[in-house]
């Protein structure tokens, strides 16, 4: 046999080695079609006697000279047998024999005894049954559990017969231990079979030991592997068949392919066995263990109606590590938890680990819809909430602020000149934050379509940026462009907080003529935007001799445009406006029709008193 392995067949006073037998034979086709050398189940064989049990009318009998003096019921079947052989391996059968030879007689007939609550019911019983007879039986994975359990509710121990041959509760213990418990296919589906009898294999201690066992067998000799393999999405049915290869190795425990096999216990035994193997593997890669997860969520959320109990338990299972579970997958959880009765608490936990890796998300990962009375599409607020932690994690000397960038007056002149002229590199943010804040104006984009997102969740999810993150206001003027379409109803308060969070001067010049003609956009930003292009060509047009003063200047005008944006409402236009004295590039910027007149005055206030100073 390959290997040189074999099996232990017992008979019913000894065991001896049956080398004819062997752990691994040639199978047919598994489902791929392809022809495999599968790990064939080890099982183990007792008795040598042929099978005798027949059935007459609902009746299971045994041939035999000897008439039957031992009635036993289990559910709706009866089974016509004998006391010695019965009697001399069970023990409770011995002492319900006993009690009811106490009994006074009523009949002639014989009393049947019922075995209540049987665990394994028939088949389990007419196992037992049969090794009492010295019947040959064949015990697996698939099996081996029920009958322990029957041969524990039938006292099948040695206390029956001290110093006789083994009884069947001792040797199904040595082949559970010696041979199921170290095979990890085996252990795996003895532990399929222990849903069926809970309370007995709790009690007896098999599921422990199967579930101890499989942890066991992970081993994290993989690395990565697994995870790099799942991200390529190889089908399920190649994965198998390498799966297959690698058992047949005899090696379970280096196989890649146990988040799959994993997949197959239902949600207690599954929960169990992941918190075991976290326990007891310290040293397995986190993202095994998040990949194991998510080939899990995947079979199974689709699949019921009642999802909840499974998302809670897979998040709770979740590793700690940053990178252990991709955000993809965290953020399909969040979708999924929306529209689910799952606590707060799960949500939360879900929105800080995609939040702590928000710069591999993507826009349709983020739009996660919303089912509540607010009506609106989308969950702003969760999205908002990630933008926070993602930032929690840049330490404060590396986030950036309008003070980091402030050393001395003359540096403050230069950072203004710079900010003008659009030349801020990016070099100084964290990368990261760019990509982020890059993201987020693209997400309000999308959302700003929701007829139902108020100002407030717009601006407070806008603002959770920090400015300077902001290389170019463009996407973030586009977004605040499609919000008033869609919102046009908004008063001129909200209009107003709205646009407050625009920088006029991190707009192109392309982004700029748009806004400049925007009918949408208060009339303060419009006259912010056209005061921007006229500094831009005025610092153009001298840029090779700007000097520290003229610096100031421009400084003091950009820090008092509020207080003169304040008497706007007061301007008057005066005869012979004086557009004449005004640059021509600043008049061909200017010229835009059906703008309101005090528009003009204003620039032309600030365009004089601007030409003056320079």
């Amino acid at each position: 046999s390959p290997g040189g392995d074999s099996v232990l067949t017992y008979t019913n006073s000894r065991f001896r080695q049956n080398p004819q037998s062997s752990l691994f034979r040639r199978t047919g086709t598994d489902f791929t079609g392809d022809s495999l050398f599968k790990p064939e189940m080890k099982f183990m064989e007792l008795g040598f006697r042929p099978d005798t049990f027949y059935t007459v009318e609902a009746v299971r009998s045994v041939s035999s000279d000897l008439l039957n003096d031992l009635i036993i019921q289990v559910k709706s079947t009866k089974y016509h047998l004998h006391k010695f052989p019965m009697l001399s391996k069970c023990l409770r059968l011995k002492n319900l024999v006993s009690s009811q030879s106490q009994e006074p007689e009523t009949s002639q007939d014989q009393k049947v005894i019922q075995l209540v609550d049987f665990p394994g019911e028939t088949e389990a019983f007419e196992l037992c049954a049969k090794f009492c007879y010295g019947i040959t039986i064949t015990l697996s994975a698939h099996n081996v559990v029920a009958v322990r359990c029957a041969a524990e509710y039938l006292g099948m121990t040695e206390e029956v017969e001290p110093g006789e041959t083994e009884n069947l509760v001792q040797r199904l213990e040595h082949f559970l231990t010696s041979c199921v418990f170290k095979s990890w296919r085996d252990s795996l589906v003895a532990l399929q079979t222990t849903k069926a009898l809970p309370s007995w294999s709790e009690d007896l201690g098999i599921t422990s030991r199967c579930i101890e066992a499989i942890a066991n067998s992970v081993n994290a000799s993989p690395g990565d592997d697994f995870a790099n393999v799942m991200e390529t999405g190889l089908s399920r049915n190649r994965s198998r068949r390498r799966r297959d290869e690698s058992l047949c190795n005899g090696k379970a425990e280096n196989s890649r392919w146990w988040g799959e096999d994993l997949a197959d216990l239902d949600l207690d035994l599954y929960q169990r066995t992941m918190v075991a193997i976290k326990s007891s593997n310290r040293n397995v890669s986190p993202r095994l263990i998040g990949n194991a997860l998510r080939i899990y969520a995947s079979k199974w959320l689709p699949s019921i109606e009642e999802c909840s109990p499974v998302l809670e338990s897979v998040i709770s299972l979740l590793p700690t590590q940053r990178s252990a579970v991709p955000c993809s997958f965290l953020l399909q959880l969040l979708k999924t938890v929306n529209v689910m009765n799952v606590s707060p608490t799960s949500k939360m936990e879900l929105a800080v680990k995609a939040g702590n890796q928000l710069d591999k998300a993507t826009v349709s990962e983020l739009l996660i819809p919303l089912s509540d009375k607010s009506g609106m599409l989308y969950d702003v607020d969760v999205v908002t909430m990630m933008v926070k932690q993602f930032l929690s994690q840049i330490s404060p000397e590396r986030r950036p602020t309008m003070t980091q960038h402030r050393r001395s007056r003359s540096e403050e002149n230069m950072e203004e000149i710079q900010e003008i002229r659009g030349s801020l590199s990016s070099s100084s943010f964290p990368p990261l934050l760019v990509k982020v804040a890059k993201l987020v104006d693209s997400y309000l984009q999308e959302v700003a379509r929701d007829v139902n997102l108020t100002v407030s969740n717009f601006v407070e999810l806008a603002e959770s940026i920090p400015e300077l993150s902001r290389i170019s206001h463009d996407d973030l003027y586009k977004a605040i462009d499609i919000y008033l379409q869609v919102h046009q109803e908004i008063d001129k308060i909200e209009r107003k907080r709205l646009c407050r969070i625009l920088d006029c001067k991190k707009l192109s010049v392309e982004a700029s003529k748009n806004a400049a003609q925007n009918q949408l956009l208060p009339l303060r930003v419009i006259v912010q935007i056209l005061f921007v292009e006229q500094a831009r060509a005025a610092i153009v047009t001298n840029t090779n001799n700007i000097t520290n003063n003229e610096t100031a200047v421009l400084r003091r005008s950009f820090t008092t445009r509020r207080e003169e944006d304040a008497d706007l409402e007061r301007v008057e236009i005066k005869p012979n406006g004086g557009f004449q004295s005004t640059p021509s590039r600043f008049m061909a910027l200017c010229s835009i029709p059906r703008q309101p007149k005090k528009m003009f005055c204003k620039l032309l206030s600030i365009s004089r008193s601007l030409s003056q100073r320079i």
